[in-house]
């Protein structure tokens, strides 16, 4: 009987490398990736599907409404008049023949108001649901308590800037709800009595001039 030649002995141990190699290359494959497996981190928690509540929204204050009010003071020396819009305030003091002020400031989320004017003039109130105000205001050193009512129109605060015959004209006026009108016009700073306005339209004629007043806001 015939030995295998070297030839075929040497192909015999080619085939045996070459399926230890396969082997061990597809032992080495399953080991890695059972090994990257293993080490994969745990899948987030699922979320509950419901939703977290949302904050109910926060109620607007009523007592910061944006309106005009106009009254007058509780000793009926004067009327007062206050326009609100945005958190600000103008007002008007004015009793109708020389005495008058403009204030302005800020309101309060609760419906306070402190403003203030010239020559140390201030006034404080508060302002009821939308509704009115009341406080006190002073002027001249002389302090007055006062009420206004939410005022609708025609009913508000007016004002009237002009240069006529040379001079600077300034007019305010305040319409009370019953119709009456309570105003000074001041020319070059000479305040005197103001003539009455339309309030349809807030035509007023002034030194033989027309002019147009129109409703004050901040």
């Amino acid at each position: 009987m015939k030995r295998p030649g070297p030839l075929l002995t040497l192909l015999a141990g080619l085939v045996l490398a070459a399926f230890l190699l396969t082997l061990n290359a597809t032992t080495g494959t399953r080991s890695a990736s059972s090994s990257y497996q293993e080490q994969s981190p745990s899948p987030a928690p699922v979320r509950s599907s419901q939703a977290s509540p949302t904050p109910a929204p926060t109620p607007s204050r009523s007592g910061t409404a944006d309106a005009d009010y106009a009254g007058r003071t509780d000793d009926d020396a004067a009327a007062i008049a206050v326009s609100v819009r945005g958190g600000r305030a103008i007002a008007y003091f004015c009793d109708g023949r020389t005495r008058e002020s403009w204030l302005k400031g800020d309101v309060e989320d609760d419906g306070t108001l402190r403003l203030t004017g010239k020559h140390g003039a201030k006034l404080e109130g508060t302002l009821e649901d939308g509704k009115g105000i009341d406080g006190t205001v002073e002027v001249d050193g002389t302090r007055h308590a006062f009420a206004a009512d939410r005022a609708k129109k025609p009913s508000g605060l007016w004002r009237a800037t002009a240069t006529v015959r040379s001079a600077k004209i300034d007019g305010g006026w305040i319409v009370l709800k019953d119709g009456s009108q309570v105003g000074v016009v001041t020319r070059d700073g000479e305040p005197s009595p103001a003539p009455r306005i339309d309030p349809e339209t807030g035509a007023v004629t002034v030194d033989g001039q027309r002019l147009t007043a129109r409703p004050v806001t901040p």
